[in-house]
């Protein structure tokens, strides 16, 4: 664990501004969260408590590493790692597989997620489901394992949690988790925390208390062993850090050209221009009539994204200089944002 740091680092500074960095989930709860389509993402997840000596004292960490990669818009597979196991028998480690898909209809999102976890030689499962409206998101999940903790039995769990995102920088959340049929021994998981989105950058970073020490399927469905040793909750913090793989592998998500990202409408017909500099959308909001076309220019020397919050298709990594043109048929409000940069957001109104 020496090299940690010095790891963590060496990623921090290599990850490209163009990646994603959001505030969608609770501390313990995946949520219907995946990564953003190329992009491999590493989630550091440090709790710990300090243990009291007769001469002095000692900190005992509990680190979950968390790497996935977004294969499409919606869909991510991963691992997740941990040092210390909630499956008594198994070695120290525990190692998580999963994959997840998910579906966005409006403010709902629908998510599965099939897991395998090595430790407790488990068939594991969840499905979630979010609902935003406005700076909230409500999140619930419903779990299963075929043979949790290395025992031969099989166990179901729910969880619930909220996000609340006081402005585009700062969010509080909380969550709450329980094994359906649990024993005298056994105890519902929780965790809260303050969540921060580093300006300028795609990094989030977050401060949290927890009873659970694995942020595993598994870990996380109750009170964790070393918690419930030791009598009282461990603190912590997470660090998000994407990594874009066309910064190693120039072909993969690549776009289509340094002035061609035109999915959606060619040239023709735009009827406003909205120009992307100093990390902001020029226009907050912009009025065009149903058919008419919309121009992003990205003035900045990163690249930008137009996202819409719908269903609604947005546009690929638009390079410096480069431009998208979407085209808007029908007449309602379409919201979005930039996916590597949350806090720079937009509103286009069609009547």
């Amino acid at each position: 664990m020496s090299r940690a740091p010095l790891v963590l680092v060496a990623l921090a500074v290599a990850a490209p501004l163009a990646a994603q960095s959001s505030l969608e989930r609770s501390p313990n709860l995946g949520g219907t969260w995946v990564a953003d389509p190329g992009v491999v993402q590493f989630n550091f997840v440090h709790r710990f408590y300090v243990s009291s000596g007769s001469t002095n004292n000692t900190v005992v960490n509990f680190p979950t590493f968390t790497f996935a990669v977004g294969l499409t818009r919606d869909l991510t597979i991963g691992d997740r790692f941990s040092t210390h196991s909630e499956t008594p028998s198994s070695p120290t480690n525990e190692a998580e597989f999963y994959a997840r898909w998910r579906r966005r209809v409006g403010a709902v999102a629908v998510a599965v997620t099939p897991a395998y976890n090595a430790a407790a030689k488990s068939l594991d499962g969840e499905v979630g489901v979010d609902w935003t409206s406005g700076r909230l998101t409500v999140s619930g999940a419903a779990r299963g394992m075929s043979h949790a903790y290395g025992v031969s039995r099989a166990r179901t769990a729910l969880a619930g949690g909220a996000v609340w995102r006081l402005n585009d920088y700062v969010a509080l959340a909380g969550d709450v988790a329980s094994l359906v049929s649990r024993d005298s021994t056994e105890a519902a998981a929780w965790s809260a925390g303050i969540l921060f989105v580093i300006p300028g950058s795609p990094h989030t970073f977050s401060l949290h208390a927890s009873n659970v020490a694995v942020n595993t399927i598994e870990g996380s469905s109750r009170r964790g062993l070393f918690p419930t040793q030791i009598g009282k909750p461990l603190y912590g913090f997470e660090f998000t850090i994407p990594l874009h793989l066309k910064r190693f592998a120039p072909w993969f998500g690549r776009s289509s050209g340094a002035r061609r990202a035109l999915p959606s409408a060619a040239a023709a017909g735009v009827a406003a221009d909205v120009r992307m500099k100093t990390y902001t959308f020029a226009a907050d909001s912009i009025t065009v009539r149903a058919g008419d076309a919309v121009r992003w220019i990205n003035d900045d020397p990163v690249e930008h994204t137009v996202s819409f919050d719908g269903g609604e298709p947005g546009s690929p990594l638009i390079p410096a200089n480069g431009f998208f043109i979407h085209r808007f048929d029908k007449p309602g409000r379409y919201p979005y944002h930039c996916t590597p940069h949350p806090f720079m957001k937009g509103v286009v109104v069609v009547r």
